[in-house]
């Protein structure tokens, strides 16, 4: 099945959410990250770079989001002590806006969880504002700014933090995500 026939099969069941599986990042899935990231970023990063971070296994988590055999997007976590710092979060283009992105996160909010994190951080483009919606549902809240932070463009990056991720509040806003992408709401 193609790119198309798999979109259009997941789009005709009405569950595109449901059709993904998200699993660790491998090696052979390397091919198919570099081309989402070489498409989505002006300054993507380098394989071997990926191939760095996967080797940190005791610090990091990569995962990939599949529908089929397809890799339609990617999530990389950091730990230091307490605090997960989510290091990048893809969605190829062609499947953005059907919650890859939320389910990409919520798996790596978990994850964050069972690895002893209790504070969450990211920094995101000032401009990407649909990114910081995503974010904001799974409250992150904006603590800074990194001037010029993406050198390719001289963009700044908001710093987003969530804290608390081990309390029941925050237990419950995932399952509250977790149910609205279930019901496709």
């Amino acid at each position: 099945m193609n790119v198309d026939e798999l979109f259009d099969q997941a789009d005709q069941d009405g569950d595109i959410v449901g059709a993904v599986r998200v699993v660790p990042m491998r090696r052979r899935q390397l091919r198919s990250v570099m081309r989402i990231e070489e498409e989505c970023y002006p300054r993507p990063w380098s394989a071997t770079l990926f191939l760095s971070e996967l080797a940190q296994r005791s610090s990091r988590r990569y995962t990939v989001a599949t529908i089929g055999p397809l890799v339609v997007g990617y999530c990389g976590l950091m730990v230091v002590q307490d605090e997960g710092h989510v290091t990048t979060l893809t969605v190829d283009p062609e499947w953005q806006r059907h919650g890859i992105g939320t389910v990409l996160l919520l798996d790596m909010a978990r994850a964050a969880l069972g690895l002893g994190c209790r504070h969450m951080t990211l920094e995101v483009r000032a401009s990407n504002s649909a990114a910081q919606v995503l974010y904001r549902r799974f409250g992150f809240a904006p603590a800074g700014v990194r001037r010029n932070y993406y050198a390719e463009t001289g963009e700044d990056a908001i710093v987003m933090w969530v804290h608390d991720i081990d309390s029941e509040s925050y237990a419950q806003r995932l399952a509250s995500i977790e149910a609205r992408l279930r019901s496709g709401s």
